[in-house]
This record gives C-alpha cells, structure tokens and sequence, in this order.
C-alpha cells in the first residue's frame, strides 16, 4: 500500500483499458477503439439514465475508481481482466495489509498495473495460481469477483451455503472453490444480477458495468456508499426477473460491421508456424447485447474458423457462428494480426515450451525436429493432424521461429460484414 497514491496519480484512467464488446442497438455505428480519457466524467453517451448499472457507474465514476474513454463513452459490455479488476479494487479499497507481496512471473516490474496487483494481493482480494502465475490478460468471470470481494472484505455468512446459493436456479455452475464465498457475497448484497435475479451465471466474464455494480455493493457493506436501489440487487426478497427484458416474438437485429466481439480459449498459448493454417474454435466471452439488454449473440457461443497467416503475421478468420441451442449461421469477422514469435532451439525444454498450449501441426513437427523431443502427442495438435510427414522439413535445424498467440487477449474479433440475428 505504500505506493498507493503514487500509482493512482499515474495509473488512474488505465483500468478503463479493454476491448470493444459493443453494446448494440436493430442498426449499430461501428465501434472504435480511442484511447481511456484523462479527464473523468460521471455521464457516459453509452449509458443512458434507464441503464441497469447506470446508478452504479456514475456512483464509482464521482469517486475516480472507474473511468470512461475519449470519445465519452465507458462500453459497459466490455470484458475484465485479472489486472483491470486489481486496478479497480485498489483504488476502491484502502486497508490493511494481512500478507507481504510476491513477485509473479507473469508481471513485469513496468507492467501498467503491477502496483495494482501488489495491493490488491496484500489486502487478501486477489491471489495469484500454481507456479507464482497471476495472469493478468485474462478475463475474470463473475464468480470470481465475488470470491475476491468476499474475501478481501473478510465478509462471513450468519445463515446456512445451501440457503444462500438457493436464490439462484444456476447454483449447481458454481465451482466448489466459490461456493461458500459465492453465498455470503448474496447473503451481504453484493450480488447484482441483470436481467434475472435468479440466474448467477457464475462463470461468465464479468463485464465493466457488473463489476462496478459489485464494487459498489461492496463498498455499501463496509458502509463506505450509500445504498442505491435496484430491483437487480440479490435478497431473500428478490422477485425473479423483475422487469421483462425480451419481446415475446422473434426480431431481427443487425449487428453493424465494425463491431468487438470479445473470445476466448481454453489454452493459454497456440504455437503455429508463420505459414500455416489451422482450424480453431473460440468461446464468445461476454453477452453482445442491445442497449436495452436484449442479449443478441449470448457469450459461450462459439465462433469456429481457422488461424491463418495474413497482413504479416497470423490472424484469426471466422466462419461460422455457433449459439447455445445450436443453431448456426455464417460470420464475417477478423481478429487483428499477431506478429509475436518465439525461437525454439536444441535443448529447448519442450514440456515448459508446450505447457498448456495448442500446437499447429507444423509447430509440432518444428519443435521436435529441433528438439529432437519425440513426446509431443496428436491430442495436443490442432485439428488432430499428423506430425509425421512435416517432421523432415526441420531435421537438422538448429532453431525456428514460431509464432505465439495469446487467445484471450489476441483474437478478439471484428465484424468485417453485418450480422443479422434473430432475437426474441
């Protein structure tokens, strides 16, 4: 904590860093990307006053733990990340240390929000995972960030788990390690779930404008906020779905080219030559919704396509976009172009090179033509291809190139067409 104040003058509108989700109305402007503003405001142009979180957003904006963006708007819809979120609580929260700090190896020493990580890990809202990794590009899903709010505020439960997660249809998707700080998060009123009150949907990523409204909870529990009305705001008392949200017959919505569509991916890394396509199928991470809330592409769709090589590098092309209840239509979208590599050379070690990772098959058969490490396995190849009839092109060579792509940060999408949806 001692570099606090330090870091928040530097840092203060860097939590608004993200990617475009797009909350998107029948007929949507393309959404650009301008740089965070240095100038707070407490109104945004994408958050109207009938907003859900809009009371939320404005109550942290006044108090400089959220910001917006040049071009006035705060992208409500917009993915968090580990390192976002640790930004956000350091500037919401100001107590006690309980633990002394650690050095992860994933955070450098001039990362935008090592600071941030620091303080939010010894004031006990955030750890890090095995190995001294804290993963500062991932999105962080809901469940979550109520775990971390309940355990930085050391919140305990005066009824019983079951009770508590009983106020929710979707308990049983709460992962074991949440569950009992998931339930004294809804017994405190930190919960703040829009549109249904009754669905936690622990596991989605959590976007800008629920975490300020769980934030704000929180800040309301340690009596540091007033309390703000919604009828979006868990209790025993709540009444599910409280406001309808949806038309009772189908409508079709266009999505305008232009728009972000944030993905992610159950590998940490995907390792290709720079010449190769492979096929690959992400995860939409967040609801792509209409200002209104009417969810148009819901997030665990999945988006197949293949990683080709393009505009000097490798990027990501869709194809075909695949809903929850399995319908599936064509998708024109790019991500931008990765141009990181890594060189493999002799005496590499490959078990740390391929730690969860995905491999093209023509960076399976590099790494162990190098190598000359025979242990790769068809289960880690992309697309299940062969290794065997590559595996003479890199014989004999003392080192390669291969391209890295991070998907959680890397292959965020861009529509390049419209997209028209049918929504109910």
């Amino acid at each position: 904590m001692s570099n606090l104040n330090r870091w928040k003058s530097a840092t203060a509108l860097l939590i608004s860093l993200g990617l475009t989700t797009g909350t998107v109305t029948p007929i949507v402007a393309p959404l650009l990307l301008p740089t965070p503003a240095f100038a707070q405001s407490t109104s945004f142009s994408d958050v109207p006053s009938n907003y859900w979180a809009n009371d939320f957003i404005q109550a942290l904006a006044a108090r400089n733990i959220i910001a917006g963006f040049t071009d006035g708007t705060f992208r409500p819809e917009t993915p968090v990340t580990r390192a976002q979120f640790a930004a956000m609580i350091s500037k919401a929260f100001q107590q006690s240390n309980i633990r002394t700090a650690v050095n992860f190896v994933d955070v450098p020493s001039n990362y935008w929000a090592t600071g941030a990580i620091r303080d939010a890990y010894e004031m006990g809202f955030l750890t890090g995972y095995p190995g001294n990794v804290f993963r500062p590009n991932q999105n962080i899903p809901r469940e979550q960030v109520l775990v971390s709010l309940a355990n930085g505020l050391n919140l305990t439960a005066s009824g019983s788990t079951s009770n508590s997660l009983n106020l929710f249809t979707d308990a049983t998707d709460v992962s074991n390690y949440a569950r009992n700080s998931i339930a004294v998060a809804a017994e405190k009123g930190l919960v703040v779930s829009y549109p249904n009150v009754s669905l936690l949907n622990p596991r989605q990523t959590a976007t800008r404008a629920e975490v300020a409204a769980f934030i704000y909870q929180a800040l309301v529990n340690s009596g540091q906020a007033q309390a703000i009305t919604s009828p979006y705001i868990v209790s025993q008392n709540s009444t599910p779905n409280p406001t309808p949200t949806t038309p009772s017959v189908p409508t079709n919505y266009r999505i305008s080219s232009g728009t972000n569509i944030p993905t992610n991916y159950d590998k940490e890394r995907i390792l290709l030559t720079p010449n190769e396509s492979v096929p690959l199928t992400l995860k939409v991470a967040a609801n792509i919704t209409t200002r209104e809330g009417r969810v148009l592409i819901p997030a665990e769709s999945q988006v197949a396509g293949q990683l080709q090589p393009g505009e000097g590098g490798v990027r990501f092309v869709a194809q075909t976009l695949i809903m929850p209840d399995g319908t599936q239509m064509p998708i024109n979208a790019i991500s931008s172009a990765i141009t990181k590599t890594q060189t493999v050379t002799k005496g590499a070690n490959v078990g740390t090179l391929i730690r969860n990772a995905a491999l093209g098959a023509g960076a399976a058969a590099a790494i162990t033509g190098v190598t000359g490490d025979r242990t790769i396995n068809t289960g880690e190849v992309l697309g299940g291809a062969g290794i065997g009839t590559l595996l003479g092109l890199f014989l004999g060579r003392d080192r390669v190139d291969l391209v890295v792509v991070e998907p959680n940060t890397d292959l965020n999408l861009q529509l390049t067409q419209d997209l028209v949806v049918n929504a109910r």
